[in-house]
């Protein structure tokens, strides 16, 4: 059985991962670890990805691949060069950043989709739409938005508020001619739905690229 390290810096990353993992894969062993000081202390200190931040990272993983992990998923989106400088010292494991696949997935679809295809990107974190778009490949059009209170509703139990204010930023991103949307953290799957409804348009999320993308590649 194909053991995965699912590693949050969100509590509410970790229904979302496990829901997708129990539907899409459920032959996977999960371990979880949470620190949800991680992301507090990013928007807190106004330090960035400091020294020390890449090396919380780094204890994190070696944690993980001591307890025989075969495979690791971060599922917060503002961690990029920390979650790059794990999956460098420890190449021999799938390494994933929570936005990989879908960035792939993404990038296929405004491919297949032809010339002037744009990516609606919401976020309900601030630092994301800082840290995710230089992932994407050069000539990908894409159009970010924050979708304000929405974290803080999850946050006060207000999950119909939340996924609504996320739907009204699909909403205008169709409006602004995006032909597909892309949920940017494991905390805004449960609004893919609602987007859905509102936009009309494909709404890819970082949870189910997630689960298919670690499947490939590793033994499970």
């Amino acid at each position: 059985m194909t053991r995965i390290a699912l590693i949050h810096a969100l509590a509410h990353s970790v229904a979302p991962i496990n829901d997708a993992f129990a539907r899409d894969w459920p032959q996977a062993l999960r371990m979880n670890l949470l620190d949800d000081s991680l992301s507090a202390d990013l928007a807190r200190d106004g330090r960035g990805l400091d020294a020390a931040m890449h090396e919380r990272f780094q204890r994190l993983a070696q944690y993980a691949v001591d307890t025989g992990a075969e495979g690791i998923l971060f599922t917060c989106s503002a961690f990029g060069s920390c979650i790059e400088a794990v999956a460098r010292r420890h190449a021999a494991l799938p390494v994933l950043k929570p936005n990989e696949a879908m960035v792939e997935e993404a990038v296929l679809a405004l491919r297949e989709a032809g010339p002037g295809a744009r990516l609606g990107l919401i976020a309900t974190f601030a630092p994301t739409l800082a840290s995710m778009p230089p992932e994407f490949p050069s000539g990908i059009a894409l159009v970010p938005a924050l979708a304000e209170g929405a974290l803080e509703a999850l946050d006060a139990g207000d999950g119909e508020r939340h996924d609504a204010l996320i739907a009204t930023q699909a909403e205008a991103l169709r409006a602004q001619g995006c032909s597909h949307i892309a949920l940017a953290q494991f905390s805004m799957a449960r609004a893919r739905a609602a987007c859905e409804r509102a936009s009309g348009l494909p709404v890819l999320t970082t949870v189910d690229s997630a689960v298919r993308a670690l499947r490939r590649r590793t033994s499970g």
